[in-house]
Order: structure tokens, then sequence, then C-alpha cells
């Protein structure tokens, strides 16, 4: 058996009883991150350090925002601010940094985090008991009783968390649960590649000699299309409810994208064999010794919205359900890296998917090279035949069909290495 987290969304039955509750939660959320925005934007400004969540949460414990929340729900909303700043990529074309949560005078309904401190589950009736910090007890009671309902098919237990999240026209609660799945054997003992690429999405090779594209063209789109209709909607005193709606539908498109990537690819290696995922370890591709790394107005834009590390915690867990182990590994050098006869040279990559080595003459598709080169980290297999046709040259394309919700795949002699 296999210990995993899955999230549960419920509708509260109960929501005219405790939406009043509930917004409260949501406006004091909202403030006590402006608070540490401002504590943040203050260090900054006096020495040019960002602080982390660790200084967050000792600076501001003693702040009467701080009491709104119970303790650990008012540490997740500092841990958020502080991963926001983790994540926010520094560059030269304009982007700015997370910033407060405010209309006008009035604060948004932010999300409410609760941790098993301040839960109390009781799963015979279908009620989550939740802790309301110090300041917010006298007002009404101490704790908020919501009643919910999730699909029959799903057992709600062994809660970890409790998320309020306001969906725009009401409140509903996202349960993660810790749950023992049953594990299968590894489908077999060969291994595959990832390359994450920000143009092309993906490449996979896997030990047969196939290799597959998976282009990101779709999330692109999305993103494009929903941040336009943001910034067209964008109001005086903060964002308008279409923008609003705008950033919900973005997020839930890109949500169900990599959801269907990750376990698509999945089902492609079980069907294929495979026993180990190598990807490629792409966790400080935004530093440069320290300091943040400028990839051209294009890829500064492109790379904010990559999300590679969730996409990789996806396929992790989607993986281990059927005995695959995902390995991340050092991915150096292995998009300049001939994988026939191991030259290393920059200008081999003459163009965006086009890999010719000045060596030895192959000639191949450069997404797909690296995902060779990713996946011999974990085994020394040889190529077979001529690496400058077939698979290496021309990979299968699977493209995402809006549709069904699915990826199909595209004829091979459609695709251009």
């Amino acid at each position: 058996m296999l210990e995993t987290t899955r999230t549960y969304v419920a509708r509260i039955t109960n929501h005219s009883q405790v939406r009043d509750d509930l917004d409260q939660c949501g406006f004091a959320a909202s403030k006590l991150w402006n608070v540490g925005r401002y504590y943040i934007q203050d260090r900054w400004d006096e020495d040019g350090e960002i602080p982390d969540e660790a200084e967050l949460k000792s600076e501001l414990k003693d702040h009467e925002r701080y009491s709104d929340l119970h303790s650990q729900s008012s540490q997740r909303v500092l841990e958020e601010l502080a991963e926001a700043f983790t994540g926010w990529y520094n560059s030269d074309d304009g982007n700015n940094p997370p910033g407060y949560r405010k209309r006008g005078d009035d604060h948004p309904r932010s999300t409410v985090t609760w941790k098993q401190k301040g839960i109390k589950h009781d799963d015979k009736h279908g009620q989550v008991r939740l802790s309301k910090g110090f300041n917010l007890k006298a007002s009404r009671s101490d704790f908020i009783l919501a009643e919910y309902e999730t699909r029959p098919d799903v057992v709600v237990e062994n809660i970890q968390q409790v998320r309020a999240v306001y969906n725009g026209d009401c409140w509903e609660l996202h349960l993660v649960c810790k749950k023992a799945i049953p594990v299968e054997d590894a489908p077999g003992e060969k291994t595959a590649g990832i390359d994450l690429g920000i143009s092309n999405y993906l490449a996979i090779d896997y030990e047969d000699g196939r290799s597959e594209l998976y282009p990101g063209n779709t999330l692109k789109e999305d993103k494009h299309y929903f941040t336009r209709e943001q910034y067209q909607t964008e109001g005086q005193n903060g964002p308008s409810k279409r923008a609003v709606r705008a950033r919900r539908s973005l997020s839930r498109r890109k949500d169900h994208f990599l959801h269907t990537l990750s376990k698509h690819i999945v089902q492609r290696c079980v069907e294929a064999g495979v026993e180990t995922i190598a990807v490629g370890d792409l966790s400080d591709i935004r530093d440069d010794d320290g300091e943040s790394r400028n990839w051209g107005a294009s890829g500064n834009k492109k790379l904010h919205g990559w999300e590679f590390n969730r996409f990789t915690n996806l396929l992790e867990y989607k993986a281990e359900e059927h005995g695959i182990l995902v390995d991340r590994v050092d991915e150096e050098n292995t998009s300049k890296t001939c994988s026939c006869c191991g030259q290393i040279r920059n200008s081999n990559r003459v163009e965006r998917g086009l890999y010719v080595c000045s060596s030895c003459g192959t000639t191949m598709n450069a997404d797909v090279n690296g995902a060779v080169n990713i996946r011999r980290k974990i085994t020394q297999s040889l190529p077979t035949g001529d690496m400058s046709n077939g698979w290496l040259a021309q990979p299968g394309v699977f493209l995402f069909d809006r549709e069904s919700g699915r990826f199909t795949p595209r004829e091979h002699g459609d695709c251009k290495p």
C-alpha cells in the first residue's frame, strides 16, 4: 500500500449559517497577507533583502491581525506569501512582485487553511469543526461548524487539512485526506527520459527507441487569452468580477491540462513497460550563481508561467500507483550534448527544435535529444539504428483535444524536427 493524499471538493450544506463566519476568516486572511506584504516591503527598502517564512512568522506572531485566525491558519497565510515571493521571477521586462490583497477600501475573501490542530471531524454526520482566532471568537462562537457533502463515491477520513475557498458565489471546502492505495508491481524494467521545455512543453524518450512530443500550445493560448481578459477588465479599485472569473477559468484549465498530461504519460509508460522515469531537475533554472537569470523578454514571460515543479509532483504520485519511480536528475548540458557521439557544443542547436551535430552529422529533434540524454543519466543503454531518421528526427506528437479533454496522436508526417 502507498500512503498519499487526495483533495476532495465538498459543498457546504449549511452555507447560510456559516457564511458570515467564513467571510470574517477570509477577510482576516487578506488583512494578514497585507501586513506581511508591508513588512517585506519595509525590509526590502531598508536592506534589499526579502525575509523568508521563518522570519515572517517570528516577527508577526504578536501582531493583532495574526490572532484573527487560528495560529496554524495564520502561519499558512505567511507561508503562502513567502512562497509567492520565492516563485516570483524578478526580470527586467516589467514583471511585478506579489501585491496587496485589496480592492479600494475592501479586502477580498482569501482562501483559509486549517491544519490538523484546528480541525475536528465528525465523519458520521458529515461535519467539520474549524477553529477561529482569538479576536474572532468573542463576536460569535469559538468555532465554525460546517456541514458538507461530497460525491457519493468519496469516503472522507484521515483529514490532514481543510481549505475554505470562495469560488465567486459561495464558499466550498477542499478536504485534504491521507489515503492508502494499492501499489501495482512495476510494469517492466525499462526506462524513459523526460525533457521539460518551454516551447515544446515536454519531450519523452523510451528505452525501446520511441519518442514523443507534447506541445504546450493549448496552455499558452489559454494564458494569453485569459491574461488579456484580466487586464482589459481591471477596475480602478482592483480586479473586477470579470477579471476574477478570468483568473479562475485559467486556473481550472491549467489544472485540467497538467492532470491530463501527467496521467496520459504515466499510462503510456505503463504500456511501454517502464520501471523508472528520469525527469530533468529544473529547481535552479531561475538562478544564476545566486542572481536572477535573464532569459530575455520572451523567455522570461514563458518561464514565469511554467509550472514544471507542479507537473513533476503530479507525475510522481500518479506513477507511484503503478509502481513506477520518478527520478529527478541533473540536466546540465543535456540540451547541448549529442546523444549519438557525446560532443558538447551550444552551436549544435541551430534552431528551436532542431539539433545538428557538427562532429558526427546527426540531425534530430532537439527536445528529444535532451530527453535521450536525461534518460542516459539512469541507464547506459546505447541507441540502435540511424538516429537521424525515425523517432528521434520525427517523434510522435500528441496534441490536446479541447472537446474530449484528452491527448490524441497526430500523424508522423506532420511533425517537423
